[in-house]
């Protein structure tokens, strides 16, 4: 695809939703209308290829999207960077990374279920990267779709100024396409795939709902515009042009989401999409992007989408391929040249660009150069996930994403002694591409423990390894991510002496330790109330430091330590024996003795989850969640089907699907996602106790 680079002319969108509602389906329409591809592959598709952004062997097997796919495509004067992102939670770093670069976000919602779990989640990352959106409410053709409805819920749940632009012909089996609001014109989807876009006059019996969603669409629009808004109360003609300019504002600004609607799987309604991300969604220049100057103490700076400045690109994704290391880029300003040489200004590295592409799900076009507001991929350069890459004329770097904390875990070893060397070969290469994949060893059992957002991100990298890397792995029982903390406020009074012949050690601190609550915003506050000279300013940070290293393993149960106010109140030194390492080993051994005199208790991840059935099962359903210790939040019934919101902890989750499953005659389907520590009960304290000590004494056989 040839680019006549205008930065003005370019679209960088993220496609996001809940699971299962249409996202990839969607996609896959956008590529065969841009003409990127020349034949529809639905996502469990009968001809057994597939869509085309679900590359994956397993993506294509499950029918759900495991890694973000992106693609470039023209439609009709601007040029769109696309990124397909996963709907399920487990794999929710996929979303995070890609609405980090992206300008501009699709949030695909399906038009029977409206607002799942998921969308409230993708909802928040969209907020936390200050990314504007627009609604597409997919699946009109199934039954019991009503966007009407789902309308309310961006609404209700959503907290979102939600605005229709579109209304249905027709719902179900009878959905033909959809009316404009703006233009006052019905857009029906003809021919076999639905290429050929007819407009047509609204329906008779459509133009008085049309009229009503009309004025409803420039009343809540003139809230934005003082001389719309006198057009309106003035019952003057206002026209298409007037109500795009003010909408298009009002997007960028994050004031409102407009809504759009059609069917994917139908092929009803994905140009009319195609013409809101040209005519709503910001092109680079309209989005505000900083990075921090490391050669001013880390001023902020605005970063200038232009292609005549200094080169500035973020490396946000990174892909073991078999021609190697394959790293997605977001250039934020400036050219990247094939040949060039670029500064790493994390290692100050410097690096050649041996090969420059753009990607099309796992297909690659190489190309020459790439300018500012554009992503491309390039391959052969050693970086990690989040690192910022200049020409070397500025010291620039970007603030990297945000990462959640894994939740479960899973102690793995290899099955052959002679798959060891692929083993660590695959750990390794999971990690790099993966932040939420974290990799440890239990140096009292000698297992190798990986960690993750939960059951399905962890099951699909151990079948990564078998199909991969040849690597067939023993999986142990899934371990929950517990946490330990003190109940009570507890003193500490330690004197750490040492006298060894030469010279020796001395410190002594003094001061209390004390709880910030459940779910408090900081793991770990250190405050030192030190007066007169009783330690020395310089050995203050040691304390600090001892504190947080006797946190990252508790004696409880064996997990980190969290929700902790260390206060240092006083202390004493001596003129020779006492140095940073004394008050070091000092502050560790106050921890130690102080925190089991502060009645510490163990916490467990609690789990929000959401149940969607059939309503004859929601009885069998709500048993199975209060008897996994759930407790019930809140439950909707619409159109026959139920959706049961609950809170459950983690360790009472596993193969819960099955049993679902099986409860529900294969119709029942769930989402789960962190929502907070809690106390574990007594009784399941003590248990983790006994089995934490019962490990101690096996270790030191």
């Amino acid at each position: 695809m040839s680019k006549k680079w205008d930065v003005s002319k370019v679209r960088n969108i993220g496609i996001s939703a809940h699971i299962d509602s249409g996202k990839t389906t969607l996609t896959e329409r956008i590529l065969f209308y841009t003409g990127r591809i020349h034949a529809i592959h639905d996502v469990k598709g009968k001809d057994g290829v597939g869509a085309k952004m679900d590359s994956m062997e397993l993506e294509r097997e499950r029918g759900i999207t495991i890694k973000s796919a992106a693609t470039n495509v023209s439609w009709k004067n601007i040029d769109i960077n696309i990124i397909d992102t996963p709907g399920h939670v487990d794999f929710t770093i996929e979303v995070e990374r890609a609405l980090r670069v992206l300008d501009g976000a699709v949030l695909v919602l399906c038009g029977v279920a409206g607002v799942q779990s998921q969308s409230i989640t993708v909802d928040r990352q969209m907020r936390r990267y200050s990314v504007p959106r627009i609604a597409f409410i997919n699946k009109l053709d199934r039954a019991g779709a009503n966007p009407f409805r789902v309308s309310e819920m961006l609404k209700e749940k959503l907290r979102l100024n939600a605005i229709l632009t579109q209304i249905p012909i027709g719902l179900e089996d009878r959905h033909e396409g959809v009316v404009d609001l703006f233009s006052r014109k019905a857009f029906y989807f003809e021919g076999d795939k639905g290429e050929k876009v007819v407009e047509k006059e609204i329906p008779e019996d459509l133009k008085s709902q049309a009229e009503e969603y009309r004025q409803k669409m420039i009343e809540a629009l003139a809230d934005f515009d003082d001389s719309l808004a006198e057009k309106f109360l003035n019952e003057e003609e206002i026209s298409k042009e007037e109500l795009y300019k003010v909408a298009r504002k009002a997007t960028l600004d994050l004031s409102i989401t407009l809504v759009f609607m059609g069917s994917a799987y139908k092929n009803k309604g994905i140009q009319c999409l195609l013409d809101a991300v040209e005519a709503f969604l910001p092109n680079p220049t309209e989005v505000t992007n900083t990075a921090l100057d490391l050669d001013k103490d880390e001023k902020q700076m605005e970063i200038d989408p232009c292609p005549d400045k200094n080169l500035l690109a973020l490396a946000f994704k990174l892909e073991d391929t078999r021609f190697g290391q394959l790293t997605y880029m977001r250039i934020y300003q400036g050219v990247l040249k094939k040949g060039d040489f670029i500064i790493n200004t994390r290692t100050t590295k410097k690096l050649k660009v041996p090969r420059l592409v753009y990607m099309h799900s796992d297909d690659m076009e190489d190309i020459e150069r790439a300018s500012a507001g554009d992503i491309v991929a390039i391959f052969g350069v050693d970086c990690a996930s989040g690192d910022t890459f200049t020409d070397g004329k500025i010291n620039y770097a970007m603030s990297s994403m945000f990462v959640p904390d894994p939740v479960m875990s899973l102690a793995i070893a290899p099955k052959e002694q002679s798959s060891s060397g692929n083993f660590t070969k695959a750990l390794q290469k999971f990690r790099k591409e993966d932040p939420t994949f974290f990799i440890k060893r239990d140096e009292e059992s000698g297992q190798t423990v990986i960690s993750g957002m939960g059951e399905l991100h962890l099951n699909i990298y151990v079948e990564r390894m078998k199909r991969e890397f040849n690597c067939e792995v023993e999986v142990g029982k899934p371990q929950v991510a517990y946490r330990e903390t003190i109940s009570q406020l507890t003193a500490y009074d330690y004197t750490h002496k040492k006298q060894t012949g030469g010279a020796g050690q001395f410190a002594k601190v003094v001061g209390q330790l004390e709880t910030l609550g459940e779910n408090p915003k900081t793991n770990y506050e250190f405050v030192s109330k030190i007066v007169s000279g009783r330690i020395p300013r310089e050995y203050i940070p040691a304390v600090d430091k001892g504190f947080q290293e006797q946190m990252t393993k508790g004696p409880l149960i064996g997990f980190p330590i969290v929700s902790i106010k260390a206060t240092l109140l006083d202390g004493a030194y001596h003129d020779v024996d006492s140095s940073e390492m004394a008050f070091r080993i000092c502050a560790m051994a106050a921890f130690r003795e102080a925190y089991m005199k502060g009645r510490p208790i163990a916490l467990e991840p609690i789990m929000k989850l959401e149940v969607s059935c059939p309503e004859e099962f929601q009885g069998q359903v709500v048993g199975q969640i209060n008897q996994r210790r759930g407790l019930i939040k809140g439950t909707e019934n619409s159109e026959a089907f139920t959706t049961v919101e609950a809170e459950v902890p983690l360790a009472e989750m596993f193969e819960y699907s099955t049993e679902l499953r099986s409860a529900t005659q294969g119709k029942g389907e769930f989402t789960m996602e962190f929502s907070r520590y809690a106390k574990v009960p007594v009784n399941i304290q003590e248990q983790l106790v006994k089995d934490y000590q019962a490990k101690r004494v096996e270790a030191t056989k």
